[in-house]
């Protein structure tokens, strides 16, 4: 068993390509869940996919042929030609695979750099697949193992505090004016990535979303895949809109101002408005409670929580390492213990055997049987007291891997109950560790 992930995000997937990839609908999802585990090679299998990622996080007996299979079920469903999505995807087996998935739960893989929605996101994704038996065992471990590690990181970390795109730190300012969003209503004008992003930021504090586009069709689509807390409306009731709400996020691709002084009415309310855009959505006005905040107010914002970031990831990192070394070193003891007992068992069997055969020569007298039997177990148990304690001291041992395959061997242990992850030493972790040991020197 080992396990793999297949993915396609941000960073190697442009939009046009992840929104073909898009495996939201349930009912799409439930026909690739059944046709690829239906395949022998896939044992349990996670469908994440969010507008950011499409991720198929499987344990597998060939990691070859399954990463075939899934990329051959994903090129049908998406139109993609089988060969361009092997060269975008990025593909991880064993260490990297769980390295990966431990990352993107903490969100270190993510858009937005320690943006916690990924880990809600992720866990609803294993919830469905466990509950529908595409998930079990397996894949349940290390999502035990990849939610602890996302705990770890935000508590350890400032990570998920300080904003670090123009629409994280736009609804950061937007939160320190107000103190709680929650509750409350905001316009976001605009269906771009940048627009979606405020909108996902600003429902994560708690607030509704009236999404503005330009294409009503394309605006209901995004507010939809949003969630329920986004309501659509056209950019023909934009005027009334900005005249009834306090906050404005405004993130359009227009080459002139969207929102000019002839559209604005004076209220007796306070009302902020964060422009996005380059060129500017807003046009250059002054009207009394009205605040507006371009995207040089912004990047100041950003460029001090991209220092704190850079140093908070580097923990985070370390962190995931750890976990993800401790998740193969608690499989490796899961795999021990079958070891242990194998032996025993030789021992118990060998003795039994050699007892029968002294009985049926007339070395020994049938009713000193149970006797001796006792006596030869007890024999064996000291003779290997001192083995089992050292095989269990190697579990957490790096190097610990080839001894078990050498023991195993020895003992002619290699039925699939023995079988263990014999790849388990994790490279990010241990290149860390020789990283960190270098500058100590």
């Amino acid at each position: 068993m080992q396990y793999l992930v297949v993915s396609f995000s941000h960073k190697n997937t442009d939009l046009q390509t992840r929104e073909k990839l898009a495996l939201n609908d349930e009912k799409t999802r439930e026909a690739v869940y059944k046709k690829l585990i239906q395949n022998s090679v896939i044992n349990e299998l996670i469908i994440l996919s969010t507008c950011n990622r499409v991720e198929l996080i499987a344990s597998v007996k060939d990691p070859f042929k399954s990463s075939d299979l899934i990329l051959e079920e994903l090129s049908k469903i998406s139109g993609i030609d089988f060969d361009e999505l092997e060269g975008r995807a990025d593909i991880y087996e064993d260490n990297g695979a769980i390295h990966h998935i431990f990352s993107v739960a903490s969100a270190l893989d993510s858009l937005v750099i320690g943006e916690t929605q990924i880990s809600g996101q992720l866990k609803d994704a294993f919830k469905e697949a466990f509950e529908k038996g595409y998930a079990s065992q397996k894949l349940a471990r290390v999502m035990h193992f990849a939610f602890k590690c996302a705990a770890e990181v935000r508590n350890s970390t400032d990570i998920s505090k300080s904003p670090v795109s123009i629409a994280s730190a736009a609804v950061a300012q937007a939160k320190d004016i107000f103190e709680n969003l929650g509750g409350m209503s905001a316009l976001v004008l605009g269906t771009g990535e940048m627009g979606k992003l405020a909108a996902k930021h600003l429902i994560s504090n708690g607030c509704n979303v009236i999404l503005i586009g330009r294409n009503i069709e394309k605006t209901k689509r995004v507010a939809k895949d949003l969630g329920e807390n986004v309501e659509a409306q056209s950019i023909e009731n934009l005027k009334n809109l900005i005249n009834r709400y306090r906050l404005l996020f405004s993130a359009t691709s227009s080459k002139e101002p969207v929102i000019t002084k002839d559209m604005v009415e004076e209220k007796d309310f306070n009302r902020y408005w964060f422009d996005m855009a380059v060129p500017r959505d807003i046009d250059d006005f002054y009207i009394e409670n009205i605040k507006v905040f371009v995207v040089d107010d912004l990047k100041a914002i950003v460029n001090k929580s991209l220092a704190l970031r850079e140093a908070q990831a580097k923990e985070a990192y370390r962190i995931v390492g750890k976990y993800t070394k401790e998740f193969f070193k608690w499989l490796q003891t899961l795999s021990i213990e079958p070891i242990i007992k194998g032996i025993r068992e030789k021992a118990k069997e060998a003795s039994i055997s050699e007892i029968k055969k002294a009985i049926k020569k007339g070395y020994i007298p049938k009713e000193l049987e149970e006797n001796v039997t006792k006596i030869l177990h007890n024999a064996f148990n000291r003779f290997l007291h001192s083995p089992t304690k050292n095989i269990k001291a190697i579990a957490d041992d790096p190097s610990g891997d080839t001894i078990i395959e050498s023991v195993k061997y020895l003992f002619d242990l290699n039925g699939e109950e023995y079988n263990h992850l014999n790849r388990y030493k994790c490279e990010y972790y241990m290149n860390m560790i020789e990283g960190e040991n270098s500058e100590i020197q």
